[in-house]
């Protein structure tokens, strides 16, 4: 006598933890995204629970065969969307709010970020997907930065706790973001308003650039399980993490304040390269990653969790869509946020 199969519609999810690799859920087989869906939203509670604990989810086996299938899985775990805002790196659109995780050269890595840590507001969650899984490469790895905060060196996390970090960016189309693609204007005003609202110093070049300065917190608490994290920019965006011979070059022909961009802690001190090394080093030992294959879905708690790229060979596509809102504010967070400008940093 033989025990009947539980229902893929009533079977519980199995996981698998294992070292090095994100948490990851066994989907039950679905011959439609239909079934998934409505699987997937009578397990939402247990996946929400997996987050805070873990601080991101994979789920493996789900039938994933297009940008349709993904918005569905979308509405159904993040109904509440996040816009992109002020837009840093290229993306493609798919519509429907879904986009590609990024586009620049597979050859380049993607350094440790929560996404839009320098907004007041940012999403909450990320969901990534697997379209075209790269012949070679491509992870999309991820780092618990409540881990990330325990192991970067105690004199940097003071200086953070006290000061937060400070943003500069300059928006030129010839060396990065143009400000009309950024802030979706071609209006100055529209650009001076949105500054002052959330918080930005902002100042136009005579060339028609636009340069702006932010100081924002770099430790805030999860405003769910109250843990406190490594949450920023910092390293990402330091001209330290630039290749070397691009960064003289770009300093020789555009200066150290003509960058894309640049960070430093918001004390003004000079942020070094071995500063920099140390913060990347208490990356490296907290991140874990899993190679894409075509339908697999990685949730990430983004307060609690920062994602990379690892540089890839062949055809990749992996789709990204932001929602659950937060606000700073709701964060606790060290430092106030505040706009700067040339007299004030």
């Amino acid at each position: 006598m033989t025990t009947p199969t539980e229902p893929p519609s009533t079977a519980r999810p199995e996981w698998e933890l294992a070292e090095g690799k994100p948490a990851t859920m066994l989907v039950p087989r679905f011959d439609t995204i239909t079934d998934a869906c409505a699987w997937l939203a009578s397990v939402e509670s247990e996946l929400r629970s997996a987050l805070h604990e873990h601080g991101a989810v994979y789920l493996r086996g789900l039938p994933l065969t297009g940008v349709e299938d993904f918005a569905r899985v979308r509405d159904v775990l993040l109904p509440r969307r996040t816009p992109y805002r002020e837009k840093a790196t290229p993306r493609s659109s798919f519509g429907n709010d879904v986009y590609s995780s990024t586009d620049l050269p597979p050859a380049q890595a993607i350094r440790m970020h929560n996404e839009n840590s320098y907004t007041l507001t940012f999403p909450g969650l990320l969901m990534f997907a697997c379209l075209t899984a790269p012949e070679e490469g491509g992870a999309t790895p991820v780092a618990d930065v409540r881990e990330v905060l325990r192991r970067v060196p105690a004199e940097l996390v003071a200086r953070m706790r006290a000061m937060g970090w400070v943003l500069k960016r300059h928006y030129s189309e010839h060396i990065s973001v143009s400000w009309q693609n950024a802030f979706a204007t071609e209006r100055h005003s529209d650009v001076e308003k949105y500054c002052a609202d959330n918080l930005i110093g902002w100042e136009w070049s005579d060339d028609g650039d636009l340069k702006t300065s932010q100081l924002r917190p770099g430790i805030i608490r999860h405003p769910k399980t109250g843990a406190e994290v490594w949450f920023n920019h910092l390293a990402f965006w330091s001209s330290w993490s630039l290749d070397e011979e691009l960064r003289e070059t770009l300093v020789d022909e555009f200066g150290a304040d003509g960058l894309p961009f640049e960070t430093g802690f918001g004390d003004d001190l000079p942020f070094t390269r071995q500063e920099l090394d140390s913060i990347n080093a208490a990356y490296e030992a907290a991140t874990v990653r899993r190679a894409w294959q075509v339908g697999d879905l990685m949730l990430v708690d983004n307060i609690l969790t920062s994602h990379g790229r690892d540089p890839f060979r062949g055809d990749r596509k992996i789709v990204v869509a932001m929602g659950d809102p937060v606000e700073l504010i709701d964060c606790l967070p060290t430092v106030a946020p505040a706009g700067r400008t040339e007299q004030t940093a």
